[in-house]
């Protein structure tokens, strides 16, 4: 009886993180969900739907950093690798955006990289084709397919750390703010 609750146990609480993970993702929490994904991404490595559910919390909390273990490991199937692909570029062009303007020395004008309908990705190639003003050093862009939304890009000094930041506005108000470092 004992050997028979020490096989069941571990598929008993792999079951509720998995379930409280896609709970948490389906009610927008989308970051407590990526915190219990964190927690137990050593114990779940291999298991891919419990990667593309921490990976898609992540994505959606902005935790774009925590991206690299789905990356690395969503390989068995191509729905998997294209995920992983998908989650590349985002970090991709996350890291070279913020090389670009914390640098400055680093021209990204014309980088033409395969991009997605993420947020992050839209403002990289804003950037990179350079529509759109600045006023001290914060870059407002307009977004091509609706009309009514805009985005600033800039950066954001917190304690010893730079932060990139993007805010989203429809029309003049804001509706949502990433930050990433």
């Amino acid at each position: 009886m004992k050997t028979l609750l020490l096989l069941i146990l571990p598929l008993f609480l792999f079951a509720n993180t998995l379930d409280d993970m896609l709970d948490l993702y389906q009610n927008g929490k989308y970051k407590t969900a990526c915190n219990i994904g964190l927690h137990n991404a050593h114990r779940y490595k291999k298991d891919e739907d419990f990667l593309l559910l921490y990976g898609f919390s992540c994505l959606k909390a902005d935790y774009i950093d925590r991206l690299t273990l789905p990356i690395a490991s969503l390989k068995s199937s191509p729905q998997s690798r294209a995920n992983a692909a998908y989650f590349s570029v985002i970090l991709m062009q996350k890291k070279l955006l913020y090389h670009a303007l914390l640098d400055k020395s680093y021209d990204l004008r014309g980088l033409h990289l395969p991009t997605t309908d993420y947020v992050l990705s839209k403002v990289f190639d804003l950037y990179t084709q350079q529509q759109g003003g600045t006023d001290n050093s914060v870059y407002i862009f307009s977004d091509p397919k609706q009309n009514n939304l805009s985005y600033r890009l800039f950066l954001e000094k917190s304690g010893k750390i730079t932060k990139m930041v993007i805010e989203e506005y429809r029309n003049t108000t804001l509706i949502k703010r990433h930050t990433y470092w």
